[in-house]
């Protein structure tokens, strides 16, 4: 059984799956996609610089507006990588209320430097983890805090033509890929299509774990990759969840349990349809992403909570969730809420795991400055 209750921004996202809506918004793509037309002549003809930097830089974004996976991987190159070399991460702190360059600590809050980068670090305490708006100013600064950085990570930086990326690694999502998307506003790519030429790699992500041979087929032909570039296929894995305000306690999920699913994210569809074959009962509280979780939230969550059926019920939400409801931590304690987190892993696959794998530590064997 699954209730879900919408915000504005999924309203919207249903919304311009209307073709009459779509066509209404056209102009305004048109014109998005003249100005990116003209950033990308000007970048083409070096009238806007890309710097290069002499350590390897790796890339991983999308052409759409979020929801492709970017975060978990990230997860799996550090988790790649971490053993052997000195690993840093370079995001923007999507909707963080600070400015410039921050150090990321273990125990900084995720409105000073955004959710996303502030669970690299609690996850993988030895990652160097800095935000930036500006990538090109970004690196330079992060390498005279930590000068021992080996290899960088850009958290969703395909459109920030400032770097050049030695690796660049684009993903795309096998329900929505961005062959069957049009630009913003009537779509939700942030650059023409073409734009994937860029890319090194291309994932395509959140795929169904037994995927069948003719169905990649189907996704190849439509992507139609250059000789330059390589396509991988990578599902999801979730893990057991954990106790938000303590992680040593973990549970299983069952077939008995109610849950209220309270994420902000930019597509939950994914996990929604894993969560329904976990469990008896989803409901799912739904905000736009990266939302900051108020006290007037909580108190809604309580309530729909209250309203779940049976005795064994559960509040489940994610990892990046979870950094930004922290700052409600002394509320939740207070209201007794049992918050779950669920951690989730890129399982690739096939043999493309190890070729990924591969490809990667090839890049870093080869470079050179």
């Amino acid at each position: 059984m699954l209730i879900l209750n919408s915000q504005f921004s999924i309203f919207h996202s249903q919304l311009i799956q209307d073709p009459l809506i779509r066509i209404l918004l056209l102009p305004f793509s048109l014109l998005y996609g003249l100005g990116v037309s003209i950033r990308d002549f000007l970048y083409r003809q070096k009238v806007l610089m890309s710097v290069k930097f002499n350590l390897p830089v790796i890339s991983v974004g999308n052409l759409t507006v979020g929801g492709a996976g970017k975060t978990p991987h990230i997860e799996h190159i550090i988790r790649l990588l971490r053993p052997y070399l000195n690993v840093a991460t370079l995001s923007r702190g999507y909707r963080r209320k600070t400015q410039g360059h921050q150090i990321v600590q273990y125990w900084s809050k995720a409105d000073q430097v955004g959710d996303e980068p502030l669970m690299f670090k609690r996850k993988y305490p030895d990652v160097f983890a800095t935000v930036n708006e500006n990538r090109a100013l970004g690196i330079p600064e992060m390498l005279q805090h930590a000068p021992e950085t080996q290899v960088v990570l850009l958290d969703d930086a395909f459109q920030h033509r400032g770097v050049t990326p030695g690796l660049n690694i684009l993903l795309t999502e096998y329900r929505r890929p961005f062959t069957r998307d049009f630009l913003l506003p009537s779509g939700r790519l942030r650059e023409w299509k073409s734009a994937y030429r860029r890319a090194d790699i291309i994932v395509v992500t959140k795929c169904p774990d037994d995927l069948h041979d003719d169905d990649r087929a189907k996704m190849l032909a439509e992507i139609k990759p250059f000789p330059h570039q390589q396509v991988f296929f990578s599902c999801y894995r979730y893990l057991r969840p954990y106790y938000a305000l303590n992680p040593n306690y973990i549970i299983d999920l069952q077939e008995d349990t109610s849950v209220l699913l309270v994420c902000a994210i930019a597509n939950s569809d994914y996990l929604r349809d894993w969560l329904e074959t976990q469990v008896g009962t989803v409901r799912v509280r739904e905000y736009e992403d990266h939302h900051y979780f108020t006290e007037g939230d909580l108190t809604d969550i309580e309530k729909q909570f209250a309203s779940l059926p049976g005795s064994k019920k559960i509040i489940l939400t994610t990892e990046k969730d979870a950094m930004r409801l922290e700052l409600l931590r002394d509320q939740l304690a207070e209201k007794k809420l049992p918050v779950m987190v669920l951690p989730v892993e890129v399982n690739f696959l096939g043999q493309d795991g190890e070729r990924f794998d591969k490809l990667v530590k090839e890049f870093l064997l080869d470079f050179k400055v």
